[in-house]
């Protein structure tokens, strides 16, 4: 009788496992680990890349905490991706009845057809500022995964 080796993670695994994504400080952004687990395809898109690669190789069972610094995470914060944008664009993405406040994360619609988002900073009467980096670009993350099945 043979013993079959404990499957670990690979390129293209399906996942159920529970994970967190927290700031450095310890505030949670998301987390299954009171909830359902999580069942999701490598390589499909729905986990970033960085995050992907950090699970290459663990083993089913295995509980870890990744420490990721920006450039390893969701990157360093870039200027040019703050931008000012003409009302016109603004009403253009909107509903009739939308009222922004600063903060507020907007869509816009790309004009390749997808979607792109960004947190208003400052409104002006001809336009708006406009913040297009990744809320968590230039931050420190801790990812933390608990592996429950491999197939």
């Amino acid at each position: 009788m043979s013993i079959s080796p404990v499957p670990v993670v690979t390129g293209l695994s399906y996942l159920t496992l529970h994970y967190r994504i927290a700031a450095f400080d310890g505030a949670d952004i998301v987390s299954t680990f009171d909830e359902n687990p999580a069942t999701l395809q490598l390589g499909t898109g729905q986990l970033a890349p960085f995050l992907e690669a950090v699970l290459l190789g663990l083993p089913e069972g295995s509980h870890q905490t990744f420490e990721l610094e920006p450039e390893k995470a969701f990157g360093m914060r870039n200027p040019d991706l703050v931008q000012k944008v003409s009302r016109a664009m603004l009403e253009e993405n909107s509903s009739m009845d939308e009222n922004y406040t600063i903060g507020d994360l907007v869509e816009f619609a790309a004009p390749s057809g997808g979607r792109f988002a960004g947190v208003l900073r400052e409104m002006y009467a001809e336009d708006a500022l406009f913040d297009f980096n990744h809320p968590l670009a230039g931050k420190k993350i801790r990812f933390e995964v608990r592996i429950i099945g491999i197939l």
